[in-house]
């Protein structure tokens, strides 16, 4: 059992995918080093490597730019592990459980403490929709808006009613989000467009910049890459600091690369990193409406897969399952997942082995919790895959079939 840390191990799969010497990486580090870290020797550099790479020391204060060596952010190379249960913080933080909390609100009493508590269900909701079944979340999405959506019409503050659209613009954006997974984009852009207004009645640049984040996916999903930089630029604008930006830009970078402009889908990609080295690690990174670190490593692995970079695509889609999978085997990021099991999927078709190919694929359609839109439109670069490669074998074509029934069912 390898028992390295996991940054350990990560060190040895980005090297390997890039072709690198031990030599070669340590020479890449060099290179992005600041001018005040000196070290005496390159010699003396790539023995720390080889202990690195071992786990016998930890690269404290060459985190960052082993990191940027390899195209990505400390927090995903080095995560902070820690997750939050937000059913227990609302109890904690206000000492009501959700029925305490709706009894609060039929009686009109809003005060600071049913105000925190609705803030943290909000954002437990967004934190559900990774692994929650989207009827399922939904409902419930549905039913906490219009509850927060009905206080507004009650006796309130100035800034309890900020407070109030603040939240129900929060939660446009999570409920517009799963309508549009579930296949439903005329919903889904209805809600969008709330969740803009809510956002810009609030003075609220985050729900701003993720309403225009979502208008970006779903140009995405329907092939308008330019629509998608378009929109990405719209929510740039006015929310150009916050970790929304850094999403805005991988957008960017997913189009560029579908427009086959490599220039372009580096460049989005980085300013994308930069803009998440400068913010603090997030707080809650199990939030939808937060880009964690290791967010972006998904984000690289859609971009690199669609210029053909197959070997960083490949290790970044294991180290995005391996991220997204709890010790006991339980995913906890089931549509990531899906996603980079079609990237291994279209590496092993480009690479020759279609059994492999088609047990990545079947694997990624198989799961409960999924995004039929995004999951369709990644999905079809492995179709493109098996119909270059394998265009007289019976079970590509099958699974050809089946990968069309899924973009007929959006």
């Amino acid at each position: 059992m390898d028992e390295r840390p996991d940054w350990a191990r990560r060190m040895v799969e980005e090297r390997a995918a890039r072709g690198w010497s031990q030599t070669d990486a340590v020479r890449a580090l060099m290179a992005r080093l600041p001018a005040d870290q000196v070290v005496s020797s390159e010699q003396d550099l790539l023995r720390q490597w080889k202990r690195w790479e071992a786990g016998e020391s930890q690269p404290t204060k060459y985190r960052s730019a082993i990191a940027q060596t390899f195209g990505t952010t400390t927090g995903a190379f080095f995560p902070e592990r820690g997750r939050r249960d937000g059913r227990a913080e609302v109890l904690q933080v206000s000492g009501m459980d959700t029925v305490d909390i709706i009894a609060r609100l039929r009686a009109s009493d809003v005060d600071g403490a049913t105000l925190d508590a609705l803030r943290i269900t909000a954002d437990r909701l967004c934190c559900e929709y990774a692994y929650m079944p989207a009827d399922q979340l939904l409902l419930e999405g549905r039913a906490w808006l219009a509850r927060v959506v009905g206080l507004q019409h009650q006796r309130i503050s100035l800034a309890q009613h900020r407070e109030l659209v603040a939240l129900a613009g929060q939660l446009s954006l999570l409920v517009g989000c799963v309508e549009y997974d579930a296949g439903r984009p005329r919903d889904a852009e209805a809600t969008r467009q709330a969740a803009l207004m809510l956002g810009q009645e609030a003075g609220e640049l985050s729900v701003q910049g993720w309403a225009h984040e979502m208008r970006a996916w779903f140009a995405l999903t329907r092939g308008d890459y330019r629509g998608v930089i378009v929109a990405a630029e719209a929510g740039l604008a006015v929310a150009p600091n916050e970790s929304v930006a850094a999403q805005l830009h991988a957008q960017q970078a997913k189009a560029w690369a579908r427009l086959g402009d490599r220039s372009q889908t580096e460049v989005a990609l980085d300013k994308g990193r930069q803009l998440l080295e400068r913010l603090p690690y997030p707080e809650n990174i199990e939030n939808h409406f937060v880009v964690d670190p290791g967010k972006y490593d998904f984000y690289r692995m859609d971009a690199l897969r669609r210029v053909g970079e197959n070997r960083i695509a490949e290790q970044l889609a294991n180290q995005v399952i391996r991220a997204g999978t709890d010790f006991d085997g339980t995913e906890r990021s089931p549509m990531r997942n899906a996603e980079a099991r079609v990237t291994l999927g279209v590496v092993a078709a480009r690479e020759g082995d279609l059994d492999s190919a088609l047990a990545y694929g079947e694997k990624a359609l198989a799961g409960d919790r999924k995004s039929l839109p995004s999951l369709a439109m990644v999905a079809a670069d492995l179709g493109q895959a098996l119909q270059s490669h394998y265009a007289d074998a019976s079970e590509a074509q099958a699974f050809i079939a089946h990968l069309r029934e899924l973009r007929g069912g959006q």
